[in-house]
């Protein structure tokens, strides 16, 4: 599904060059379920944004599902990260001012998808993540636990085939972070491949794949 080859990401800082990714070489099958962890300023987010296609290599190969990102202009990069890329953030990126329904259905809004499919879509959606009965409450009344479900649901109803999760249970207390991974395993397991950001080794030991980064580069990349 992914193949990094010889990936890399400089940022001039000053008269200095910094490497945030160094030599990534790396493939990833559909279905796996990866964490990615290291120190902070390991390049953990670059990774991440790289995979979103959120951001461009300085240099080396990012295919996807067989396309050289490279190749693709920002249109095309835009309609991959809406069809195939699902983002689950830690701090939930929910509009305030928009009920769990029309959060949700943000996406297929901006794809132009017909009102009765955003309808059945959305409400299957909540549905999953077993916040039917929250559909029309605002993100302040809800628990950070269901936000961050709120949130779950828009990055997946699009049916996304990659779904990239940066600290997802950081700001949750431990019963609503046990929830949230939960229904992220579970969504690993109908098929989706899933990639986790985290600093918890508990979460990170859960995935069936580790890779570990340090300055930029892969230091362990391993089966669980």
């Amino acid at each position: 599904m992914i193949e990094l080859s010889q990936l890399c990401r400089s940022y001039t800082l000053g008269d200095s060059e910094v490497r945030a990714l160094d030599d990534i070489n790396l493939t990833i099958k559909a279905g796996e379920y990866i964490s990615l962890m290291g120190p902070s300023g390991s390049g953990k987010s670059t990774l991440l944004n790289m995979l979103g296609l959120l951001d461009r290599p300085t240099q080396g190969v990012y295919r996807l599902e067989e396309r050289d990102t490279q190749e693709l202009d920002e249109q095309e990069r835009a309609r991959l990260r809406r069809e195939r890329i699902g983002f689950v953030f830690q701090s939930f990126h929910l509009l305030p001012r928009l009920s769990a329904f029309d959060n949700v259905a943000l996406p297929m809004l901006l794809a132009g998808m017909a009102p009765a499919e955003r309808q059945v879509r959305v409400q299957a959606a909540l549905d999953a993540v077993g916040l039917s009965e929250r559909a029309h409450h605002r993100p302040n009344q809800l628990s950070g636990g269901q936000r961050q479900r709120v949130a779950i649901a828009r990055a997946t109803v699009m049916r996304p085939a990659l779904l990239l999760a940066d600290e997802p249970t950081g700001n949750l207390d431990s019963r609503s972070g046990a929830e949230v991974i939960e229904l992220l395993e579970s969504l690993n397991a109908s098929g989706i491949t899933l990639i986790v950001v985290t600093h918890d080794p508990g979460m990170g030991a859960r995935a069936r794949r580790g890779i570990v980064l340090r300055d930029g580069r892969v230091v362990q990349d391993s089966a669980q």
